[in-house]
């Protein structure tokens, strides 16, 4: 949906929901200037023998909440632009809300074709994967994942934000979600030698050899403070799940969710090579039979990356699709 709506002062959006609770149609609309527009319908119709695509209705859902937001924004920025005892600069305030507004409804909208996309390739189900304490094993050692505590993983690269050098340490600690002992990592990045980011997530492996990802404590700071906690989540806790980091026997052309925390995180990854070849290491090292995936997020529908998986390694490159630029593994440090 990339449809664009011409927005003047104060207009509403009054979402209508047909929310037949016992069928599976939604339906939004939009009232602009006493017009009505639909904005999306997704599901099937109502009725006898009708499937329920708990899936697109979970993007509808989400696209909700974030026109809510942007509706709710817009007010309150309108509400400051009435302070301005000078018209001119009242006037350019409003014509600025309401490009603001227009660029938060745009995001909505893409957002919600980004998970739309995805739900014809996770098909109609619920997310709701069965975590059984008794199905997990001690530690992780899955051949594209391994986790050894004690070791550290080093990468570097130049980006678009400056040069990259983040520190993967495999801690000691543990930390029990959902019943299930995790391996907990601190996961550091610093750009152009100042920390950017710093976060601590958990990982547990099953008995079939898939490794989860049971969540993350992260942060992303400038100039030395916490400027958002975005992406920070705990599997079972406010109705979020974990997602697979990793598969056990991953094969070229799976579709995966490797978190669920609506419209916080929500990760997808898609398996594309298992026999791709990476130099990389510091001295320079060639590492085949890698590995590949591209990982997506509707919540930054620009962003696409590739990833590299050496065996016995784990991530050994990481490639901007939009930019090119390479983050490579350096070298494993031992504590």
């Amino acid at each position: 949906m990339n449809a664009s709506f011409p927005l003047r002062r104060r207009q509403k959006i009054e979402i209508e929901r047909n929310r037949a609770r016992h069928g599976s149609s939604r339906q939004f609309f939009l009232k602009i200037s006493g017009g009505l527009f639909l904005i999306a319908a997704v599901g099937l119709i109502s009725g006898v023998g009708a499937a329920t695509d708990f899936c697109q209705r979970t993007s509808q859902d989400a696209l909700e909440a974030c026109q809510d937001g942007a509706e709710s924004d817009n007010s309150l920025a309108l509400g400051k632009c009435e302070n301005f005892s000078d018209p001119t600069v009242r006037s350019e305030c409003r014509k600025q809300a309401a490009a603001d507004f227009r660029d938060a409804m745009q995001t909505c909208s893409d957002q919600f074709d980004a998970r739309q996309a995805a739900c014809q390739r996770l098909g109609p189900a619920p997310y709701d994967p069965r975590i059984d304490p008794a199905r997990f094993v001690k530690g992780v050692t899955n051949v594209y994942f391994p986790l050894n505590p004690g070791t550290t993983l080093i990468y570097e690269g130049q980006t678009s934000e400056g040069f990259n050098h983040t520190e993967f340490a495999i801690t000691r600690k543990t930390k029990v979600i959902m019943g299930v002992t995790c391996i907990e990592v601190h996961d550091t990045v610093k750009l152009d030698g100042k920390l950017a980011e710093d976060t601590v997530d958990w990982f547990a492996q099953d008995a079939e050899g898939n490794v989860w990802y049971f969540g993350e404590n992260t942060g992303e700071l400038v100039d030395g403070r916490f400027v958002t906690l975005d992406g920070t989540f705990t599997a079972g806790v406010k109705n979020d799940k974990p997602g697979i980091i990793m598969k056990a026997h991953p094969m070229i052309g799976d579709f995966y969710r490797q978190e669920f925390s609506l419209d916080n995180a929500e990760d997808f990854a898609e398996v594309n090579g298992l026999n791709e070849t990476v130099t990389a290491g510091r001295p320079q090292r060639t590492f085949t039979h890698c590995l590949k995936t591209t990982e997506t997020t509707p919540l930054e529908t620009n962003l696409l990356e590739y990833k590299f998986y050496a065996p016995g390694i784990g991530n050994v490159l990481t490639v901007d699709a939009r930019t090119g630029k390479q983050i490579k593994y350096v070298r494993t440090t031992f504590n």
